[in-house]
């Protein structure tokens, strides 16, 4: 009876002839990693296999294997699940257990035989550097001019990273696309923008991709920001997208935006951003945190006391915890929320966006929130962002 083994000696069969074009391990055993797909690549003159891990949220990780990792890897992986597709150049194999606990291996044999009269598929395997088929190509006008890509539409090696970020979070929105209106004027807020690459990257998406009609407003205090925000929008020629020197609590209520985002609000201001696109009733909230000071050394757990006398790990639990306060205060406010990854962890320490999309109100989330404050602050619970 041909085994898990056996499997296992077809995909370095595989490997080693370069005929690999996918690998797919499903139908998990336990755990939350729901599918692990791969592929062949070479970096670097070095043959690799790219494996990506499917995570819980709609997130991914990545770990590219080298020939002599191959086999530990791939008989870690086997037994977590119980089915595994191999895709050739060659032809196909299938390993499964069934219910009973008996293992298959369908087209082994076959497969075999042929990778074994043609061992030569070199000319079949990508570059690592490709694996990811992308929104935006690197071509795009506002690209070049924000200075991400050069004039031939390559991406600068310094950038690459903002790249992937700006791709990333277009992907995000993508996901959440079918809660816009589906027809009519799109308005988008991007509040306290910054140099408001997303928001360009957004209007592009929304107009040139999706061929809608977008309002867009960025709203910053930093004047000098916002004059070269606007000049660049006038270059493009993006004539729905606006920028204004303001306090975003300024923002007239009579006005619902369908989407507000915000990159990287620093502390605080994440939450200002927050409680202002649940008054102005925003229909999607987009919103990447960046540092996370203020719960530090506010925390009032008495159980996680032997954590949070180390200033370095309170730290890292304050972080945590804000984030998770504030997809509370989402929920209790009639959205649905998600914490996905926003990019590579590689690319920025800044990864979590907080995804929320309105929903029915929620009595319950409401009443939830409340007790989350209570245990997380006891009687700093009043002074919980007082004055914002």
């Amino acid at each position: 009876m041909e085994s898990s083994l056996d499997f296992i000696a077809l995909v370095r069969l595989a490997f080693d002839t370069g005929a690999i074009r996918k690998l797919i391990f499903s139908r998990p055993v336990a755990g939350e990693i729901k599918k692990v797909s791969a592929r062949l690549v070479e970096h670097r003159g070095r043959r690799m296999l790219a494996l990506e891990y499917s995570l819980p949220g709609d997130t991914v990780k990545h770990k590219n294997l080298i020939s002599a990792e191959l086999e530990e890897e791939l008989n870690t992986l086997i037994s977590g699940y119980m089915q595994a597709n191999l895709i050739t150049e060659a032809g196909e194999a299938e390993w499964k257990i069934s219910k009973s606990g008996k293992e298959a291996l369908l087209g082994g044999e076959k497969l075999r035989r042929r990778l074994t009269e043609k061992p030569d598929f070199e000319a079949r395997i990508g570059e690592l550097d490709n694996k990811k088929n992308y929104i935006l190509s690197g071509g795009e006008d506002f690209l070049i001019s924000l200075g991400i890509s050069d004039k031939t539409g390559r991406v600068h090696d310094k950038k690459q990273g903002k790249f992937r970020q700006i791709n990333r979070f277009l992907e995000h929105i993508e996901d959440v696309y079918s809660a816009l209106p589906g027809e009519g004027r799109l308005l988008v807020y991007d509040l306290c923008c910054g140099k408001s690459y997303l928001s360009f990257a957004v209007y592009h998406y929304l107009t040139a991709h999706k061929g809608r009609e977008v309002e867009m407003l960025g709203v910053d205090l930093k004047r000098d920001v916002i004059r070269w925000c606007e000049a660049e929008a006038d270059r493009l020629g993006y004539t729905g997208m606006h920028f204004i020197f303001d306090d975003i609590g300024n923002l007239p209520e009579d006005r619902h935006p369908d989407m507000v985002i915000s990159l990287h609000a620093c502390d605080v201001a994440t939450d200002i951003v927050i409680n202002r696109a649940i008054a102005l009733g925003a229909g999607v909230i987009l919103s990447t945190p960046c540092c996370h000071r203020y719960l530090n050394g506010k925390v009032r757990i008495k159980e996680l006391d032997f954590l949070t006398r180390f200033p370095h790990l309170s730290n890292k639990l304050s972080e945590a915890l804000t984030d998770a306060i504030r997809l509370a205060r989402l929920e209790a406010a009639g959205y649905k929320v998600s914490a996905p990854e926003l990019t590579d962890p590689d690319d920025t320490p800044k990864n979590t966006l907080i995804r929320a999309v309105k929903s029915a109100e929620n009595k319950a989330a409401a009443e939830r929130y409340e007790s989350i404050l209570d245990y997380v602050l006891g009687d700093g619970k009043a002074d919980y962002l007082k004055g914002l």
